[in-house]
């Protein structure tokens, strides 16, 4: 039994019906985006099913591709033709809209809490964090990475001081340049800040290692997440029945360990997907469950609408060459986290919901909107027979 679980980190497809709540009635990050670029071909996910499931600005869209198509090409068959998938949305039950939030409902786990976001830290926490780790810090505030380092990135260098601050996202993040401050050394401290801000609710500490000079200072493949220890997830039944999971990308990072047999960190969108091809080929049983963070990390919080676009773009065209290698016994499900449109107003995630698209040698379904992340660790129970189902969630396996 093999299956693949990928995440498109913030590849919403429109608002949630609570986006207001969260200040993003609105937000459809791939919507958007098809707006932006009318031209974009996205074959291989349409052959799935994604335009199926995008509101009326996609499908028209697609209708236009399907038009102008030339003939025999993918686009211009019906959708599902090249592969049996099904397809299908899904909506987050949890509160929040961060990527902690969104990859633990999909693993099972429904929280009605959500975690602690700042606008600038309490200086006792603060405090405490310095005293435990020998250090003191510039900043304490909200500000996207390339900023921070912008308006503080000189003054470290100067003083050796470690940047702490933080965006709309539950993380405490600490920065510092590799030639100023080892790798090593700034893992440690964010060690000792995780130990601390377990108490606070944060959902991640980030060790955000930099180089370069000021003016062109740039963040390196180094970041390292210590995520708050997530409550029980299908991962960890998974692992108890022996059946192996192996997590790509920051995977590992954000469920603490937990559950993830091996880890296979990656340095890029690229660089993951060769990973998962990898894997597919090598290992015949298992789970690979994979994040690609490019989508978020490098164009969704930077707003970035065109770099969104060719990641997408990359994105379709590898997983064209990755389709025939999957075997009617196997299980692969393509979803996201949450949304981040880069046509949005200020840079933090947009409560949306999310694509669902599924092969398991099955004849094509529409799945509807799903009312939780989690009927995806319901269906990973089902699919690798754990002897209880899932207790949160429906299985959208047709079996």
């Amino acid at each position: 039994m093999r299956a693949l679980l990928l995440v498109l980190d913030s590849v919403g497809v429109g608002e949630a019906p609570d986006a207001a709540e969260y200040g993003d009635a609105g937000a459809n990050t791939l919507g958007h985006i098809l707006e932006k670029y009318p031209d974009l071909r996205l074959p291989h996910l349409y052959s799935l099913g994604l335009g199926e499931i995008l509101d009326s600005t996609g499908r028209a869209r697609l209708r236009r591709a399907r038009q102008h198509a030339p003939p025999g090409s993918t686009e211009s068959r019906p959708t599902n033709a090249a592969v049996p998938a099904s397809f299908g949305r899904m909506r987050e039950r949890s509160a929040g809209k961060d990527t902690t939030t969104g990859h633990w409902e999909i693993a099972g786990v429904v929280l009605e809490e959500p975690f602690a976001t700042f606008e600038r830290f309490p200086a006792s926490l603060v405090r405490e964090i310095e005293r435990a780790s020998g250090v003191s810090f510039l900043g304490n505030y909200a500000r996207s990475g390339t900023e921070i380092l912008h308006e503080l990135g000189e003054e470290h260098l100067r003083t050796g001081r470690p940047i702490l601050y933080t965006s709309a996202d539950s993380v405490l993040q600490i920065a510092a340049h590799e030639k100023v401050m080892a790798v090593e050394r700034l893992y440690e401290i964010c060690r000792a800040a995780r130990a601390i801000a377990d108490r606070h609710r944060i959902g991640r500490v980030i060790a955000r290692p930099f180089l370069g000079e000021p003016g062109t200072f740039r963040r390196t493949s180094k970041r390292h997440d210590f995520s708050l220890a997530p409550p029980r997830t299908v991962l960890d039944s998974l692992g108890e029945r022996q059946i192996e999971v192996l997590g790509v990308g920051k995977i590992s990072d954000i469920f603490a360990g937990r559950g993830v047999a091996e880890s296979f960190p990656t340095a890029s969108n690229r660089d993951g997907m060769r990973r998962i091809e990898k894997l597919w080929r090598e290992r015949k049983e298992g789970l690979i469950f994979a994040n690609l963070v490019d989508f978020d990390m490098l164009f969704g919080h930077r707003r970035d609408v065109a770099g969104y676009a060719g990641a997408l773009r990359e994105f379709d065209e590898w997983l064209g060459r990755f389709l025939p290698f999957v075997q009617p016994n196997d299980l692969v499900i393509i979803t996201a986290d949450h949304g981040n449109d880069p046509t949005f107003t200020g840079t933090d995630h947009t409560r949306e919901e999310v694509p669902l698209l599924v092969l398991d040698g099955q004849t094509s379904r529409d799945l509807g909107t799903r009312r939780t992340f989690a009927d995806v660790a319901a269906t990973l129970a089902e699919f690798f027979s754990l002897p209880t189902a899932w207790p949160v969630g429906a299985s959208f396996l047709a079996r």
